[in-house]
């Protein structure tokens, strides 16, 4: 059964804040036992933050536009308590909770959010521009889009999110999580504005979705917030595009806690500072990790972010010599194909990389933009900077395990050459 937030109240105009009758809609959804909440096509609502419940689908149908707040006083604050007497609950736990967050749930079961309309996240309100090349807020972090806590069986389905000033969907201890064919349309420019975020969840499938974002497109993470509940494992990311100025698949920085059964398989990456990273930094291991059947192709960008265009970055130092991180064991690249300005790097400190293959693997160098060349990014870390050192197509200091089957390393002169080490 539907339940039509214009027969609550909402105006729908692109001005009003339908914000307490599309909650209006959703309570009453959940109360009769679940149903649909539909956003009618042609019209934008804008709205202050609202909360997802169990059983609702939120569906915007194609041509509709559900508008965030510009102004910090629309969302969810952290001096107010939830309907669950909890106000901790609330926001992304990157520096701790609580913080600010449009689409909020905690505790739901089999909730959806489908349909092809637009979530716009009002970005542009919470970010001024520091150069030329990125632009970045006041405040850290800046309001997430979407994040849902403590939940189970859940689906994001069809729909397009954009303008977004800080991460897009971030899942925080959730289990059984469908993400299929979402589009992330974030500007390139805006720091810290991730796709989506996998923190503490397991059983994870984000398939046949397009991102583009400035920082990473999809990401493993086990932050300090987010420690109460189980690590992260057991994620499949399939059929994806994806376009990057950081990472467009990556495990870390966060991780407290271990990192295990993670898939990444045919995926094509475009125009990125970085392609395929895992970054240990804390004290949380990495293990059973695949990537396969994955075209990269990067790009430098300019030195305030993370990346030197590597298609390959596996990297596991100590965060601060006070937090002394964890191993990267067990991984596997097969089938992959890599064309871009820097190549792969393999850097640990001792006893911190273990078994890596890489087995049908092609890295060729190819200038295509003007920024300088012969950098790796070792950040962040204890004494980690931009280390200068020539670009080889495959780099290591020696600590890992590297088993090559079948890989081509050709330099930017066309010519085929060997493993280097640093």
């Amino acid at each position: 059964m539907d339940y039509d937030p214009l027969k609550y109240g909402a105006l729908a105009d692109g001005v009003t804040d339908d914000g307490k009758a599309i909650q209006a809609a959703i309570d009453a959804c959940a109360a009769a036992g679940g149903g649909r909440v539909p956003l009618r096509s042609g019209r934008v609502y804008r709205s202050s933050s609202l909360r997802l419940k169990s059983h609702v689908e939120l569906h915007l149908e194609g041509g509709s536009v559900l508008l965030a707040p510009d102004r910090l006083e629309g969302y969810f604050r952290p001096d107010q308590p939830q309907t669950d007497g909890s106000a901790s609950n609330v926001g992304t736990p990157v520096t701790g909770k609580p913080s600010w967050v449009f689409l909020y749930a905690y505790g739901a079961e089999h909730a959806r959010v489908t349909g092809s309309g637009v979530i716009d996240g009002s970005g542009s309100a919470f970010v001024k521009r520091v150069s030329p090349w990125y632009v970045t807020g006041d405040f850290y972090p800046r309001p997430t889009l979407i994040y849902f806590e403590n939940c189970r069986h859940l689906t994001f389905r069809d729909t397009v999110m954009r303008n977004v000033a800080f991460w897009t969907l971030h899942l925080g201890g959730c289990e059984d999580v469908l993400i299929d064919a979402i589009r992330i349309l974030n500007p390139l420019d805006v720091a810290n504005s991730d796709g989506i975020d996998v923190d503490h969840s397991r059983y994870v499938r984000i398939r046949d979705c397009h991102i583009e974002c400035a920082d990473d497109c999809v990401c493993m993470k086990n932050t300090l917030g987010n420690r109460e509940y189980l690590h992260t494992r057991g994620v499949i990311v399939s059929g994806c595009t994806l376009i990057s100025t950081s990472a467009a698949l990556k495990i870390g920085t966060e991780g407290v806690d271990d990192f295990e059964d993670i898939l990444f398989t045919d995926c094509v990456i475009d125009r990125s500072n970085r392609g395929l990273s895992i970054q240990v930094r804390d004290a949380g291991n990495v293990r059973n990790v695949s990537f396969t059947n994955i075209s990269v192709r990067t790009r430098r960008f300019a030195d305030s972010w993370w990346g030197c265009a590597e298609p390959i970055a596996v990297t596991a130092v100590d965060r601060t010599a006070a937090i002394p991180g964890g191993r990267v064991d067990n991984i596997r690249f097969a089938n992959i194909d890599c064309e871009g300005e820097n190549g792969a790097v393999f850097y640990g400190l001792p006893g911190r990389l273990g078994d890596i293959s890489l087995e049908n693997v092609r890295i060729a160098l190819k200038a295509t933009s003007r920024w300088p060349k012969n950098r790796y990014d070792l950040r962040p870390g204890e004494g980690m900077a931009v280390s200068e050192h020539s670009s080889v197509p495959l780099l290591t200091n020696g600590e890992a395990r590297l088993s090559l089957r079948n890989v081509r390393l050709i330099g930017f002169n066309g010519e085929e050459t060997g493993v280097e080490t640093m």
